[in-house]
C-alpha cells in the first residue's frame, strides 16, 4: 500500500501546489463573500436623483399626487436615505403630444439651451387611468430596478383614484385588496425548523451544482493526467513498481482529495460568513435588515450524508475518466470519447430539479438505487424531506456496490489501454479489453 500512498501524494502534492489551485481557492471565499454583500448592497443603494419630467395631462389633482409621491421614495435607510428622483410636473392640457415632443430633445442632457435635461418622461393622462398603463420614456427603461420602482409607486396611486371616482372609499378597497404574503418554514421529523423554502432550494441546488462542478474539474483532470503520462511514456516506468490497479487507485484519490481540500476550504469560508453576516454588514455600513442570507445553513446529518456520497461519485465517475484516459492518445482523442460519460453526469445534475416539487416521488426514490444518480438525488432528497434510515442505507449499499462494478470494469480497461498507442480504441477494443483484461 505505500507505493499507492506514494502515487496520492504525488498527485496531491502536484496540484495543490500550482497556481491555479491557490487562485481558485482564494477566489472561493472572496465569491461567497459576494453573495452575502452584493445583494444586500444592491438592495441598500441604488440610483439617485433621477430627474423626472411629469407632463400632467390628467383631471383634477392626480398628477399632483404622483409628483408628491414620486419625490418621496428614497434609496437607502435612514439618516443615509437619499432622495430617487427629481421630479418636475408640467402642466399640458388637451396638448400633451407637443409638450412631450418638446421635452424628448432634453432627455439624457445635463444642460440644453439653458434648460436642465431630464432622465426620463412620464405622461400622466385620462387613459393611463382608465387603462392603467402610463407611459414612460427615457434613457433608463432598460433599468428592471427603475422600472420596478416606478411602478410599485404608481400602481397604487391608480388604483386609489379609479376607486375614488367609482365613488368607493379607497381606504377600506385597498385594504381589502391587499396581496397575500406567505412566510415558508420547513418542518424536519417533527420539528418546525428556521429554514425558509428559498434557502432549502438554494441548498438542495448548492448541493448538485457541486459536485456537478467538481466533476468537470477534477474528474477531468484524471483523465488529462493518464494522457500526459502516456505521451511522456513515462507510465511505462510506472507499471514496472506498480500494479495498473494501484496507478489508477492513487491518481483518483489523489486528485480526489485535492477537491475535497478545496471544497472543504470553500466550505468553512462560507460557514464563517453566512455566520458572521451581520457583523460583516455593521462593519460595512450596510442597513441589517437588507441583508439576506442567501447562504443556507447546513445540518451535521447532511453535511455527513453529503459528503459521504460525494466521495463515492468522485470515485464512480472518476474511474470512468481514468479509463476513458487509458482509451487515447492525444487530448483531442478525449473530447469525443468522454461524451457518454459526460452525459451521465449531465443526467445526474439534472435529475435533482425533478425532486424539487416532489421529493418522495416515485422518480426520486428509484434513482436513489442508481449508482451514477445516487450521488445527485441521495442528497438533494435529503435536504428535502429525510430520508428513512433502513433506506438510506440500502441506497449507501447499492451506490458501494455499483462503484465497485464500475471500478472493476474501468480498471480492466485502464490495465490494457495504457500500454496501448496508435489509434484511439474502438467499442470493439475496449470490450475485448474488459473480457481480456
Amino acid at each position: 500500500m505505500h507505493k499507492v500512498f506514494a502515487v496520492i501524494r504525488r498527485e496531491f502534492v502536484e496540484r495543490v501546489r500550482t497556481r491555479a489551485f491557490l487562485l481558485t481557492t482564494l477566489l472561493g471565499p472572496l465569491f461567497f463573500g459576494g453573495l452575502i454583500i452584493l445583494p444586500a448592497l444592491l438592495l441598500s443603494r441604488g440610483n439617485t436623483g433621477v430627474r423626472v419630467a411629469i407632463v400632467d395631462a390628467s383631471e383634477g389633482e392626480f398628477g399632483q399626487r404622483v409628483a408628491d409621491a414620486l419625490g418621496k421614495v428614497t434609496v437607502g435607510r435612514g439618516e443615509k436615505a437619499t432622495a430617487k428622483y427629481e421630479v418636475t410636473r408640467i402642466r399640458s392640457g388637451a396638448d400633451s403630444k407637443a409638450v412631450l415632443d418638446s421635452l424628448v430633445p432634453l432627455t439624457g442632457l445635463q444642460e440644453a439651451d439653458g434648460a436642465p435635461g431630464f432622465d426620463g418622461i412620464l405622461v400622466v393622462d385620462e387613459d393611463g387611468i382608465a387603462s392603467g398603463r402610463m407611459r414612460y420614456f427615457g434613457e433608463n427603461v432598460a433599468s428592471q430596478e427603475d422600472m420596478g420602482s416606478l411602478r410599485s409607486t404608481l400602481t397604487p396611486l391608480v388604483v386609489t383614484e379609479r376607486l375614488r371616482r367609482a365613488g368607493v372609499d379607497p381606504t377600506v378597497a385597498l385594504r381589502a385588496t391587499t396581496p397575500l404574503g406567505l412566510e415558508t418554514r420547513k418542518i424536519t421529523q417533527g420539528k418546525l425548523t428556521e429554514e425558509s423554502g428559498g434557502a432549502v432550494f438554494a441548498l438542495a441546488y448548492a448541493m448538485g451544482i457541486i459536485l456537478y462542478m467538481a466533476l468537470l474539474l477534477y474528474g477531468t483532470q484524471v483523465m488529462t493526467s493518464v494522457i500526459e503520462e502516456k505521451s511522456n511514456r513515462i507510465i511505462e516506468v510506472l507499471v514496472s513498481s506498480l500494479t495498473p490497479f494501484q496507478m489508477m487507485l492513487g491518481k483518483v484519490v489523489g486528485v480526489g482529495l485535492v477537491s475535497l481540500t478545496q471544497i472543504s476550504i470553500w466550505a468553512g469560508a462560507a460557514y464563517l460568513l453566512s455566520s458572521n453576516r451581520v457583523a460583516i454588514m455593521s462593519a460595512l455600513g450596510i442597513p441589517i435588515p437588507a441583508t439576506g442570507g442567501l447562504l443556507p445553513t447546513m445540518s451535521a446529518d447532511l453535511l455527513v450524508v453529503f459528503l459521504f456520497f460525494f466521495v463515492l461519485g468522485f470515485l464512480l465517475f472518476s474511474s470512468l475518466y481514468a479509463a476513458v484516459g487509458s482509451m487515447c492518445n492525444t487530448i483531442q482523442d478525449t473530447q469525443q470519447a468522454q461524451f457518454p460519460v459526460l452525459m451521465v453526469v449531465m443526467v445526474g445534475f439534472f435529475s435533482t430539479f425533478a425532486l424539487l416539487n416532489d421529493p418522495s416521488s416515485s422518480f426520486a426514490q428509484i434513482a436513489g438505487y442508481i449508482p451514477p444518480l445516487a450521488p445527485f438525488v441521495v442528497p438533494v432528497r435529503y435536504s428535502l424531506s429525510p430520508i428513512p434510515v433502513v433506506q438510506l442505507l440500502l441506497y449507501a449499499a447499492t451506490t458501494i456496490i455499483g462503484l465497485l462494478a464500475i471500478v472493476w470494469v474501468s480498471s480492466r480497461i485502464y490495465r490494457v489501454g495504457i500500454l496501448m498507442y496508435g489509434k484511439r480504441a474502438s467499442v470493439k477494443d475496449v470490450a475485448r479489453w474488459i473480457a481480456a483484461g
